[in-house]
């Protein structure tokens, strides 16, 4: 299969981590990191915000763009951090302070009550250069645990170190990258979005 797409992030691990789920689902396909400019997010929900800037990196290059907005989202914090997860502990955190802060304001709620799921959406956006009209489409996925109580673990980033997935008594950022990429809520996003990048494909020819 003959396809190239931007992917919208200026987060080199999720760079790393799309171009290991692609490689494997779809051999030769080309995931291009993105040094454009990024647009304010401002949607109020995973895929608005995935398309905000899908949109912006398809206009910015001209290529077809995929852009992933993906949190945390804690039972008794109804659903939040969602889509504040990355900027939780301020604008300029880092994943250590975002999910030091997330465990201090839950440190007295105990399991069972400690639930929590991944989410994430995946934006596609063709641009009418390439097609006319253009295109856009979103898949998403998720990813049901919850929150250890120390962070565990050196793989993964954001809230990979206190996130246990259901079933397992691990964190994510315990598992390997091959084993997080065969269950993730990103991993799954793509499964979904999948059927639609090999009719996008076939489009282009």
């Amino acid at each position: 299969m003959s396809l190239e797409f931007v992917l919208a992030t200026h987060n080199a691990k999720k760079v790393r981590e799309f171009q290991r789920i692609v490689g494997e689902r779809m051999p030769g396909v080309a995931v291009h990191p993105y040094d454009g400019p990024q647009p304010v997010e401002d949607g109020l929900t995973f895929a608005e915000n995935a398309l905000i800037k899908a949109r912006a990196a398809a206009g910015h290059t001209g290529r077809v763009a995929l852009a992933d907005d993906s949190g945390i989202c804690v039972d008794v914090l109804n659903g939040m951090p969602g889509i504040f997860s990355a900027r939780w502990a301020g604008l300029s955190a880092g994943d250590e302070a975002n999910f030091r802060l997330l465990l201090a304001q839950v440190s007295d709620i105990r399991r069972p009550r400690r639930g929590a799921e991944f989410r994430c959406a995946i934006a596609l956006v063709v641009p009418e250069s390439l097609l006319p009209g253009g295109h856009e489409f979103v898949a998403e996925g998720r990813w049901r645990g919850g929150l250890a109580y120390e962070p565990r673990g050196s793989h993964g980033f954001g809230y990979d170190p206190i996130f246990e997935p259901e079933g397992l008594e691990i964190t994510s950022a315990e598992l390997t990258p091959a084993e997080k990429d065969a269950q993730s809520h990103r991993s799954r996003a793509f499964t979904e979005l999948l059927p639609e990048l090999e009719r996008v494909a076939a489009r282009l020819g």
